[in-house]
């Protein structure tokens, strides 16, 4: 008799995430979506990972750190999953309500829907800077239908059906989401943003590793975009209108003197990473800068309020 197919396979990355997995997968036990089945690929981490992993209801598949790529890993973590739905989480993402699955999948009653990417917002540890990255990256409204390729690995879902057909690359050194993002957007599919759909999403990285992740980006992204160069005027331009937006926001909000050095850290960092990137690549296209690197507007976001609790994580 054959076992019944889970409701959607979820796909977690992770490399000594000790202080973050067992919050992720305490939210995916909450979730209002019943039957999900949980594929955890480590790469090798030497802390507590697969410990915490291993009291949850998690298949967990090794990878060896040398053979790591973003892409491999996903496609080794989907390879052991069984559902036609495949959610992808980053390892230090936690959902904040119960129904963050159910809203991921529900654009998927559209069959054109091949992948669908929700919220990300920062905690009170994050960046400033990064935090405005995400208010503008993931804004407050739903779009039901997108024709351009951005999306993010860190909260998204995919058909496997497509997947099938087309596996993420495993040579890109990031960027694995957009890169199938438009291969699908190529084959006559199309995309769309839950904004209900909501995770934190926890970076602390130090000014190096915010450098790297930027540079190795802008490596990936310039095979993927290849319209126009970004020069060394573009990293001045950027970075001082995004200083200027994040200034703006962290003066309406009070918090201007305590956060001024670290926006003017992260917005270096964010845009001599990816100058440095794409000084050895090819270029970027104009509508992908404005994805990317464009500050956020002038103006405060309203924070649409929902009637559905919180998940209380220091309940358990």
């Amino acid at each position: 008799m054959n076992e019944k197919q889970p409701a959607c396979s979820i796909v977690i990355r992770a490399f000594n995430e000790e202080r973050h997995i067992g919050r992720l997968l305490a939210g995916i036990m909450h979730q209002s979506v019943d039957d999900i089945e949980i594929v955890l690929v480590d790469s090798g981490s030497s802390d507590a990972t697969v410990a915490i992993a291993s009291r949850y209801p998690a298949k967990i598949v090794h990878i060896r750190p040398e053979e790591f790529t973003f892409g491999r890993s996903l496609n080794r973590g989907i390879e052991q999953t069984t559902a036609d739905i495949i959610v992808i989480a980053s390892a230090h993402v936690y959902p904040v309500y119960p129904d963050w699955i159910e809203k991921l999948l529900e654009p998927f009653e559209n069959p054109r829907v091949a992948l669908v990417y929700g919220k990300q917002r920062g905690n009170e540890s994050s960046c400033y800077s990064e935090q405005q990255q995400f208010a503008k990256l993931f804004p407050e409204e739903s779009i039901a239908v997108q024709r351009h390729p951005f999306c993010n690995n860190a909260n998204l879902v995919i058909r496997r059906s497509l997947w099938e057909q087309n596996h993420y690359d495993e040579e890109f050194t990031g960027l694995e989401d957009m890169a199938w993002a438009s291969w699908a957007l190529n084959q006559d599919h199309v995309l769309s943003y839950a904004a209900e759909a909501e995770v934190i999403h926890v970076h602390n990285e130090t000014s190096r590793q915010i450098f790297n992740r930027y540079r190795r980006e802008a490596i990936a992204l310039r095979l993927i975009q290849s319209e126009e160069r970004f020069h060394l005027g573009d990293f001045l331009r950027l970075y001082l209108s995004n200083v200027m937006s994040d200034g703006w926001h962290a003066l309406r909000e009070g918090v201007f003197l305590k956060e001024a050095m670290g926006i003017l850290k992260f917005r270096l960092m964010q845009f001599w990473g990816t100058y440095r990137g794409f000084s050895l690549s090819k270029p970027l296209s104009a509508s992908m800068k404005q994805v990317f690197y464009y500050p956020r507007c002038f103006r405060a976001d309203v924070v649409k309020q929902r009637d559905v609790k919180p998940i209380d994580y220091q309940r358990g």
